[in-house]
Parts: C-alpha cells; structure tokens; sequence
C-alpha cells in the first residue's frame, strides 16, 4: 500500500500535485478538514462530538479526528493507497498515525514536503489573491505569517520523518509537470 504525505506551504503547488498524483497512483484523498465536514455533516457519532467542540471554539481533540481516518481506512480498505493532507501536523499527530496505520497493517511510505522559496511563495500567493479573491492571499504581512507559523510547526515533523529515512524535500519550483516528475521519481524508488 502506498501512503503519501504531501507537506509544503502555502502556495507550494500542494493541491495541484495532490491531485495528478492521486490519478496516477489511485490513491484515496484524505484531507482532515474535508473528512471532519463530512463527520458532521452526516451525523456520525465522530461528527457530532466534533461539532459540540467546534461550536464551543475549541479544536477537535487528536484522538477524534483519528478515529475518523480510522473510519476511512475501514471504508477503503482495497485501496491501493492513501495521500494524507493536512494531517499530520505535529509529532504527536505523526505518532498516532503511525500506530494507527500499523494496526492496519502499513506504515506511511513517505513524507515529500514541496520546498519553495519564501518570495516565491508570496508571489504566487498574492498572485493567487488577485484571480480568486480570497482575502487571506491578498495581504503580503498575512502571507508571510502564514509562511512562518508553517516552517515553525512543520520542522519537528521534518525531524521525525528524517529519523524513518521517509522525509524528501522536492524542489517546488518549475513547471508543474517538471514537479510531478521530480514527486514521482522519489515516490517510484519505493517497491510497489
């Protein structure tokens, strides 16, 4: 089973290579913030303890939001894989998927982490602000907050993967299918 996480900042081209490498190996898209609307959308026992916690302004605890990765292992376990976005976060997220993929019996493949230069990023960003809109790619002081509270979190995961031999930096810059290919290269070196 092949299980991916994909890790950059924002504006590193995540969304995009997520999803040309989810067609190219048919892996199975889990994205922790779609999985917690979903949770609650449908009502499921997760859902609801979930949305009692948001609704109070509190985050939703490391162990529910398990539990429903767990839940989509289960509805997908003929997958031939996994692409873990937004999740994990910190080492004690790592942690707990690791022991969750190994009663599962699998293990993350790899960690690829998109690395982009700052100024980049911002470009790309404020770029990004101008054709969508959105407010929060917009303001550069917000931008670059947003860039160094990703360094600052994502840096012990870098360590903890590094440690597992699992952690590649990719070169986020150049054409898109230039990155893909870097992203399949490293992804390829791993037996099937």
């Amino acid at each position: 089973m092949l299980n991916l996480v994909l890790f950059g900042p924002p504006g590193a081209g995540k969304g995009t290579q997520s999803e040309k490498l989810i067609a190219r190996y048919s892996l199975v898209h889990l994205s922790t913030g779609d999985i917690l609307r979903s949770e609650v959308a449908n009502q499921t026992t997760l859902g609801i303890e979930a949305k009692k916690l948001m609704d109070q302004g509190l985050l939703v605890p490391d162990a529910v939001v398990i539990g429903m990765i767990e839940s989509r292992l289960e509805q997908h376990k003929d997958g031939k894989g996994f692409i873990f976005d937004g999740f994990p976060r910190t080492t004690a997220q790592a942690e707990a998927l690791d022991a969750l993929l190994k009663r599962h019996n699998t293990a993350i493949t790899c960690m690829l982490a998109l690395e982009v230069p700052d100024e980049e990023l911002i470009r790309r960003l404020l770029n990004r602000g101008k054709e969508s809109g959105r407010a929060d790619d917009q303001d550069e002081k917000v931008i670059a907050k947003r860039i160094v509270e990703y360094n600052a979190k994502t840096a012990p995961l870098k360590q903890y993967y590094s440690q597992q031999q699992k952690f590649h930096g990719i070169q986020g810059l150049g054409t898109i299918d230039e990155i893909f290919q870097s992203l399949t290269t490293q992804i390829d070196r791993y037996p099937a």
